[in-house]
């Protein structure tokens, strides 16, 4: 669900009429902007004139501005985000979807506010012109977590773009850094005071009093030429005869000459104004309407006295009464922060009154949470509610209306509120227990959700009506999705079930949720299709409603079902369009994607590929809090360096990957860890410690390749049939694919080598759909022997089986012949990958086969052979793709391809692209 965007606060202030011209400040901003430094400041009390300044640089501006007026709403950092990009939007800056989607997907993952504001800045790089952007009272976000985004902003700011930032108190940002490196410019308290110059030009001529010199001089030092205090003694003076006199009792501290100011300056106003200001102090925002609602007492007339609220704030206006105009049509105000906290400040002290009576200050904002109600403004309603601590209010706002306020951007209004509340006032509510936790799983704060789901059930009644039914299923939906984490299908089915069970029919969001976890806890199991079945209904769903995560989360299940089934090109599209739902930045739950385009990409190959992939996917893993994600990751990529002979350096990440996975229990990993541990040590020759380690995990495959390297080779063709039995009775093809490879190495090895041929030339009809290659290199000579076998074989038996074919269908016998060329073509293609794969390992190739004809050997006429990825390369020029498909094709940025071909072009003596695929054609490259 999108934050709602107020449009008046990303309007620029204009200039107020006859306010003092202020050249020397001016100039000051200026020189920021012609020395192209990075940041100015404008840090400096309330009232000191800062929003003024601004708005008097900016009329004159040769740069366009973005304008972002702050309130303390902003300090949730989905909220401040939304604003940043709309301010940014507003001169031109195209964020794109990606980010937008982000930000507003709900989610139970911590914001990655880094990535996201990566992707700002390279939206921003892309502006042909520069912009300068104001953010105005910064003071009242006080939020870390925003102060480190926008840090890593202007460290990385292009050159297009100045930041200029308002507050009252220096912002927590690297500035010590920026002043060394003369990227700041600032203006302080000091350089706002009036001087007496000025002060007495805006006494004489702004408010019209006629002081002598002696006069403006005195007021100025009692006011230490602070701007909110020279006004407000201003609007003093025009009621006393004896300026003189009243100037010279004036004093005392910025907060005592305030609150004596408005004291003053609220007795002169009427009464009905009086009462208007005072209960109207509690609105961050005006309207009209808004005030008319708030100030309407039950049974009586408003105390506008038939004064609409709309002309009682242009006539606030007209006599300089602190309002700020926040748009140009003037509909909306607010009071000068200074003047908004003096007024509440006095009405807590006095009460509040109105015309013919009295009421509480919490009747107006409770009024005031209904108007915002009504508008759609949910967190404001929400946030009036709590001030007027109407729990029961607040409580029921917290639920969105179907979509939950923690949904909308709101997540830290709304854990401050329930962290503030005693444990009486939640225990009499479940329902705040159960928002309470479903709040802690979307910020990743796992260790204290279930003590929330128990303190509900304890004070929930029978289970009678709907509503009670419906909080039931939700802390049954929460603890599925707390399972989903630690992988435990028994407990994520049994909750998932009980949850659809007892939640509302109407109660989508949550519903489709545990949908999802259901076809976790099926997947986990081992039932593929009732997982793919119910990760296709959570996507329906989710679609529908605009779930974006859900939607994310199933589509990616259906990707694993995919790679599961051997269809890796279908599962590489899905993972691609799991991408596209993550947005950009990603959210880092597509650390899965990208995980499962690192395994595809490495089994076709592509280890460049697999690799950006496999980083990627470890980078998005590391902004999960008490999840095994990092581990999975850690895992492949040490695989992957197994693959390339890099053996030392696997084994280091490999230890470390287990010590981390038993040092915060995640047990889930340790026997995939270990897997991979023993590849390492039979690569190092360490066959006994290889063969407790897979004993220990109870790994078969694993075993059967210790007992290989033992020469047991009959004991291993023991395992490796029963295993085989056993995956084509669960139909788990991707097992079964990694069994019968070992079995053909264990039948080639006991001196059964036409029955191993055999197996090859099923496991190559198997592969071939999915374009499997590294499967077979890893096994190294024997395997190459076997497939150079299986070729001059011609696997046609193996051509029909429904699972292994990607044409299928009853035909009659020409059309059969006309399938059997068509799939002697495909196994013809796939065996020339296989063969110049292993080629490019370094293994000799000895082939005569006729499913490879005329083939000749590399020319020794090249100074240095061109590598692996070279010859990639090379075979795409040649079919004709360009350098931006080349890229697209192989996972690589366009540079690194255009490097490519320099290397191939110097290596080949050529040119061009016709000349160097000539060349390769000569040398029997190609």
């Amino acid at each position: 669900m999108s934050t709602p965007i107020l449009s008046t606060k990303l309007y620029i202030p204009s200039p107020r009429s006859g306010a003092v011209l202020r050249p020397r400040l001016i100039e000051r901003l200026n020189e920021g902007l012609r020395l192209q430094r990075k940041l100015t400041t404008i840090s400096a009390s309330a009232g000191s004139g800062k929003t003024t300044l601004l708005s008097q640089w900016i009329i004159d501006s040769p740069l366009p501005v973005a304008w972002l007026s702050l309130e303390e709403g902003d300090r949730e950092p989905t909220r401040f985000l939304a604003y940043l990009v709309a301010a940014l939007e507003t001169v031109g800056v195209d964020i794109g979807e990606g980010v937008m989607s982000k930000l507003h997907a709900p989610s139970s993952l911590p914001l990655p506010l880094e990535a996201i504001v990566t992707a700002i800045l390279n939206h921003i790089a892309a502006l042909p012109d520069r912009f300068i952007l104001v953010l105005d009272d910064y003071h009242v976000l006080d939020s870390k977590p925003i102060d480190s985004a926008l840090g890593f902003l202007i460290e990385r700011m292009p050159p297009q773009m100045h930041m200029v930032i308002a507050s009252r108190q220096d912002p927590d940002l690297p500035l010590v850094r920026l002043r060394v490196r003369d990227q700041l410019t600032e203006v302080r308290t000091s350089d706002l005071r009036f001087t007496s110059a000025e002060t007495s030009e805006f006494l004489c001529r702004s408010m019209g009093l006629d002081l002598s010199a002696e006069d403006a001089a005195l007021l100025e030092s009692r006011t230490e030429g602070w701007i909110a205090g020279l006004q407000l003694a201003a609007l003093s003076l025009q009621g006393h005869q004896d300026a003189a006199t009243f100037i010279r009792s004036f004093g005392g501290k910025h907060r005592d000459v305030l609150d004596y100011l408005v004291e003053e300056v609220l007795q002169q106003q009427p009464e009905g104004i009086q009462d208007f200001l005072l209960n109207t102090s509690i609105l961050d925002r005006l309207c009209g309407s808004l005030c008319e609602y708030v100030l309407r007492s039950e049974g009586r007339d408003s105390p506008l006295n038939a004064i609409s609220g709309q002309e009682t704030l242009e006539y606030l206006e007209r006599v300089n009464l602190f309002i700020v105009p926040l748009d140009k049509e003037r509909r909306w105000y607010r009071y000068h922060h200074l003047f908004s906290d003096a007024l509440r400040q006095r009405l807590s002290r006095r009460g509040i009154s109105v015309v013919g009576g009295e009421r509480d200050e919490s009747e107006l904002h409770r009024r005031a949470s209904e108007w915002h109600e009504r508008h759609d403004l949910l967190l404001e309603a929400f946030q009036h509610a709590i001030a007027a601590q109407d729990v029961d209010r607040a409580a029921r706002l917290i639920e969105g209306e179907g979509m939950p306020l923690v949904f909308r951007g709101a997540i830290g209004p709304v854990l401050h509120w329930l962290d503030s509340l005693p444990k009486e006032e939640l225990d009499a509510r479940p329902a705040l227990n159960v928002m309470h936790a479903s709040a802690m799983l979307m910020v990743g704060q796992m260790t204290g959700i279930e003590p929330k789901l128990q303190a509900a059930e304890t004070h929930l009644h029978a289970a009678e009506d709907d509503y009670t039914r419906d909080l039931i299923g939700h802390i049954a939906s929460i603890r599925a999705t707390l399972a989903v984490s630690k992988h435990q299908p028994d407990t994520i089915m049994a909750e998932s079930r009980r949850a659809l069970e007892f939640l509302n029919p109407h109660n989508l969001p949550v519903r489709t949720a545990t949908i999802w976890t259901l076809g976790y806890a099926y997947q986990l199991q081992g039932n593929r299709a009732a997982a793919g079945k119910a990760y296709q209904e959570a996507v329906t769903i989710s679609q529908k409603i605009g779930h974006i995560m859900i939607n994310m989360m199933a589509t990616l299940g259906l990707g694993m079902i995919q790679e599961a089934e051997n269809q890796l090109y279908a599962a590489a599209e899905t993972y691609r369009r799991v991408l596209d739902l993550a947005g950009d930045p990603p959210l880092p739950a597509a650390c899965e994607a990208h995980l499962g385009l690192a395994r595809i990409c490495s089994e076709w190959n592509d280890l460049d590929a697999a690799e950006q992939h496999g980083q990627q996917a470890l980078h998005l893993a590391g902004q999960f809090e008490h999840i095994d994600r990092g581990v999975a990751c850690e895992v492949f990529l040490a695989r992957l360096k197994l693959s390339r002979g890099a053996v030392s350096e696997a084994t280091a990440m490999l230890a470390k990957a287990d010590h981390f996975a038993r040092q915060h229990h995640f047990t889930h990993q340790l026997p995939h860890i270990a897997e991979a541990q023993v590849l390492a040590l039979l690569q190092q020759g360490n066959v006994g410690s290889a063969f407790q380690l897979a004993q220990k995990f109870e790994l078969k495959l694993s075993l059967t390749r210790v007992l290989l390297a033992q020469g047991d080779t009959a004991a291993a063709l023991v395992i490796l049939e029963r295993l085989r039995t056993d995956m084509e009775v669960k139909e788990w093809v991707d097992e079964q694919l990694k069994v019968m490879v070992l079995q053909a190495l264990a039948l080639h090895a006991h001196g059964e080598k036409r029955r191993a041929a055999q197996v090859a030339a099923d496991v190559l009809g198997m592969g071939e759909p999915g374009g499997f290659i590294r499967i077979f290199i890893d096994e190294g000579e024997t395997m190459r022997e076997l497939i150079n076998a299986a070729a001059v074989n011609k696997p046609r038996q193996n051509i029909d089986k429904p699972k292994q074919r990607p044409l299928r269908g009853v035909v009659d016998k020409p059309e059969q012949k006309v399938l059997r060329e068509a799939v002697d073509k495909l196994m013809h293609d796939y065996l020339e990958r296989l063969l110049h794969a292993f080629e490019a390992e370094g293994l000799e190739r000895k082939v005569t086969s006729v499913f490879v004809p005329g083939f000749v050997q590399p020319a020794d006429s090249l100074i240095e052979p061109l590598s692996r990825r070279e010859m990639e390369v090379l075979r795409l020029i040649a079919e004709g793709l360009s350098n931006r498909q080349i890229s697209e094709r192989l996972f690589v940025t366009l540079s690194t391809v255009k490097g490519h071909n320099r290397m191939i072009f110097d290596k080949l003596q050529a040119t061009r692209r016709t000349e160097a695929v000539a060349r390769a054609r000569e040398l029997g490259l190609l």
